[in-house]
């Protein structure tokens, strides 16, 4: 199954984001093998940043970084999946500014609500920074009334327990992108996190 022949966006109704990155895994993946769904922020701007980009991008390399810092023993992206995560973003598009507009936010998730109902067995989501904590309480608050996720800085949240249909939502720091070689404390916050998604 791949997620991008379930998921797309006919309209294109967000003007703060570049519509010609939009993005969707492509890869063949077996849902009921997926455990841990990480959701990060939005597509990359350049495509060879991308996850599953050729050679060596950036996400791929972040991503490899953090599981190792949690002591999964990976190498590749290949090798994360393995352990039965699969990785997404919360916004498909790239970003065009340092933010992206909370009404971006709330209509993507709606494409990511599509995206984790492929994934019914999974029991951790890893909700990697601000904005894949926001996408996934506004999932929440349409089919549930509710946020997952209070409000509140991170640092201050990340230890409680929080869950998602079902399963254990963690709220975290963003690992895809160049500022994860550069805040170290964000580092072992994002190491903590991940290690205790797999531990469930």
């Amino acid at each position: 199954m791949k997620p991008c022949d379930v998921v797309g966006c006919p309209l294109f109704p967000c003007s703060d984001v570049a519509h010609a990155r939009f993005t969707v895994p492509t890869l063949d993946v077996e849902p009921a093998h997926v455990r841990i769904v990480l959701i990060s922020e939005c597509a990359a701007s350049d495509p060879a940043d991308d996850y599953h980009a050729a050679g060596d991008p950036l996400f791929a390399r972040t991503t490899v970084a953090a599981f190792r810092d949690a002591g999964a023993d990976v190498a590749s992206i290949t090798d994360v999946e393995a352990l039965g995560v699969y990785l997404t973003t919360a916004v498909k598009c790239a970003k065009t500014a340092y933010a992206i507009a909370p009404a971006t936010v709330r209509e993507c998730s709606r494409l990511l609500e599509r995206e984790l109902d492929l994934f019914a067995d999974a029991r951790a989501y890893l909700l990697m920074g601000d904005v894949a904590i926001a996408a996934v309480n506004a999932i929440a608050v349409r089919t549930r009334g509710q946020r997952v996720v209070p409000a509140g800085s991170t640092y201050k949240i990340r230890g409680g327990e929080f869950y998602f249909r079902g399963a254990r939502a963690f709220p975290s720091y963003l690992q895809a992108g160049p500022s994860f070689f550069i805040e170290k404390r964000k580092r072992e916050m994002i190491a903590q996190d991940i290690a205790a998604a797999l531990a469930r």
